[in-house]
């Protein structure tokens, strides 16, 4: 199976000068992480002394140490290493599906000339860890490719609908605001036609910095307290979820400092409070956590896909639905902070899954 893989490269150039020097950020994270060079040299396959000498070479292009060492207490980064391993850190998260989709587009272009062709499913949906954590589990399926491209909650059923893809990604609030999002989705699902399959739930609510230092639990504190604020892009689900909670509790976007700062994903806007950047965002748990951030609870999430009764009874299908099933998905899914499977891989028609979403609210 082809998979493929678009990584990006930090180069520094000096304005008049020929010399640049290409910083591996993956370096300097694990030195970060361990306090240990030799852990760094060992997983990028180097030797110490090479890792150590790239450093040498990084600071003297900069003017300024990127790594310290104390006899006895290992190594730790200089402010300005923290500064690089951080922006490298906040480039990932939000380029990360960028790069993915154009690393797919590439291969679905290749493919056709290769004699492997496996089945290719077209599955088009919001950036989510539970999503992500399935393609891995579909990639190491022999015979199925996964053609996977991130696209906005309120795109990905008008997709389906057009056949533009075979597996649509949805997730709806529960609560108060379940019934604008059942509305949304009602006006691209056909009853006769479209079959859902559950999938997973996910907790959102506020991103802040470790031990919550302004004491932040409600929209109202981030207005209150005047928390400097990172936004998602207008495009996304969960903007519109964020604009859907501040007109439930009749706040201005005017009054919320930052809020026409934006990011792409769950992990770019973490990754800009991790930073310093910000005071607080709005999210996934998941991405929370992956940056060392506390999480105040707002509401949770159903995540669907939605497919077309004959696209169900293919043999690629079927076997989504039996990985999906299984225990080691699910364990997998589990172990995602703030996702819960449930009912995993139930498929039921439109008009049952309406009446069950009316009955969760």
């Amino acid at each position: 199976m082809l998979h493929i893989e678009i990584e990006t490269v930090w180069r520094f150039h000096k304005e008049g000068s020929p010399q640049d020097v290409v910083v591996m950020l993956g370096v300097l994270n694990e030195i970060r992480k361990t306090g240990k060079i030799a852990s760094a040299a060992n997983d990028v396959h180097l030797s110490y002394r090479h890792v150590w000498n790239l450093i040498e070479q990084w600071s003297a292009f900069f003017g300024v140490p990127l790594v310290e060492t104390q006899r006895g207490k290992g190594s730790r980064l200089t402010p300005f290493g923290e500064k690089l391993v951080w922006a490298g850190e906040r480039m990932r998260a939000r380029l990360g599906p960028q790069l993915e989709n154009l690393a797919q587009e590439l291969a679905t272009e290749i493919k056709p000339f290769l004699q492997q062709r496996p089945s290719v499913i077209r599955v088009h949906a919001s950036h989510g860890f539970a999503v992500s954590k399935l393609r891995e589990f579909l990639d190491r399926e022999p015979g199925i490719g996964v053609d996977l491209r991130y696209v906005s909650n309120q795109h990905s059923l008008v997709s389906l609908a057009q056949g533009a893809c075979d597996l649509s990604g949805v997730h709806l609030p529960r609560g108060e605001l379940r019934a604008q999002g059942i509305k949304a989705c009602k006006e691209w699902l056909d009853p006769r036609e479209d079959r859902v399959i559950h999938f997973v739930t996910r907790e959102m609510g506020l991103m802040v910095k470790s031990g919550n230092p302004l004491r932040i639990q409600t929209l109202q504190d981030v207005v209150d307290r005047k928390a400097r604020f990172v936004n998602r892009d207008h495009d996304s689900g969960t903007r519109l979820l964020f604009d859907q909670l501040l007109a439930l509790h009749e706040i201005d976007e005017s009054r919320i400092n930052g809020a026409q700062q934006i990011e792409f994903t769950h992990a770019a806007v973490a990754a800009y409070v991790a930073s310093g950047m910000a005071d607080v965002s709005f999210g996934v748990e998941a991405a929370a956590r992956q940056f060392g951030l506390d999480f105040v609870r707002l509401l949770t999430e159903d995540y669907f896909f939605v497919c077309k009764r004959a696209f169900l009874e293919t043999e690629a299908m079927q076997r989504v639905i039996e990985i999906m099933r299984g225990s080691a998905f699910q364990v997998a899914v589990a172990t995602l902070p703030g996702y819960i499977p449930s009912d995993t891989g139930v498929v039921s028609g439109v008009k049952a899954f309406l009446e069950k979403l009316h009955g969760d609210r």
